[in-house]
């Protein structure tokens, strides 16, 4: 199986980012079961999630075994540039799309953000990365936001606000240029990506503090260990667990389609919004789920195609 530079074959790197993109959408059903146990909000959530999570990827980063590697190690100044602009945008990613929540709601800024999110990769891949979708990828691309659409937008009862579409539109920056740095490192390897991903939630859980501590970082609540509970939960699986398989899935695995694997991040929250939250399963569901899951199916296996043919 062909391998990228960081030495990750790229299936591997494929299941890795369907992990990811599944352990995510199950934040939101989490953070909503957090917005009923207390009075947290949405940006202090966004801290302690990253805060935890920065702990948890720390100990498992200082626990686990050092391989031996003749590979030299990365210089400090670009450690300190990658943590930093990783972080940064991460923080922008997050914070951006719950403002947008607020302001225009969930259905719209889940819309705009993740159906910009790969027309910006796919953009700025071709532009700096040289990479091409082709026309079989374009209409995966299509594919899964139509699918998205439908997804989100099926049960109607939407408010377009422009201030929240345009913080939409920042979020979705956010994390294509999260996305295509973590990729351009990756293609000429020399980063680790579990230490990327420490330094990475060290930096934002600096930059979303004076916001939490702004909002209020201790919540009110009656039921303290559920609420706890909840956000080890939320440390621990959409967060530590899903942004170290991210990082180290999006090295070696074409920008557009990483974008696209990610959109599995709304299917996974409307299934888990059927089974455990009694919404009801609606025509738009089934289609949206049917048309981002045949898109992401595809594009996988383009990839796969592609990375077994020898260069």
């Amino acid at each position: 199986m062909s391998k990228a530079a960081s030495g990750l074959p790229i299936g591997r790197g494929l299941l890795y980012l369907t992990v990811a993109g599944a352990a995510w959408g199950t934040a939101g059903a989490a953070a909503a079961l957090v917005y009923r146990a207390g009075d947290m909000g949405p940006i202090a959530l966004s801290f302690w999630r990253c805060a935890a999570g920065f702990v948890l990827l720390l100990a498992v980063h200082l626990l686990r075994p050092r391989a031996r590697t003749a590979v030299r190690p990365e210089p400090r100044g670009r450690r300190v540039w990658r943590a930093g602009v990783t972080g940064v945008a991460l923080a922008v990613f997050q914070t951006a799309y719950f403002a947008a929540v607020e302001s225009t709601g969930l259905a719209v800024a889940t819309v705009v953000t993740l159906g910009a999110g790969p027309v910006l990769i796919a953009l700025g891949a071709r532009l700096t990365l040289g990479e091409r979708l082709g026309r079989g990828g374009l209409a995966a691309v299509a594919g899964a936001l139509a699918g998205l659409g439908v997804l989100v937008l099926g049960g109607g009862d939407t408010t377009v606000r422009p201030w929240g579409v345009l913080l939409a539109l920042v979020s979705a920056a956010g994390y294509s240029l999260m996305t295509l740095l973590t990729r351009r490192w990756g293609r000429y390897g020399g980063g680790d990506a579990a230490r990327t991903s420490v330094e990475a939630f060290a930096v934002t859980s600096l930059c979303l503090l004076p916001l939490a501590l702004a909002e209020g970082l201790v919540p009110y609540t009656a039921e303290p260990a559920l609420l706890l509970g909840l956000l080890a939960y939320i440390a621990a699986v959409p967060t530590a667990l899903a942004y170290a398989l991210y990082f180290a899935g999006a090295a070696v695995v074409r920008a557009a389609t990483v974008s696209v694997i990610m959109l599995l991040e709304p299917v996974s929250a409307a299934a888990l919004a059927v089974v455990l939250l009694g919404e009801r399963l609606t025509a738009a569901t089934v289609v949206g789920t049917l048309l981002m899951l045949g898109s992401v199916a595809g594009l996988a296996a383009a990839e796969a195609r592609g990375a077994a043919v020898p260069a």
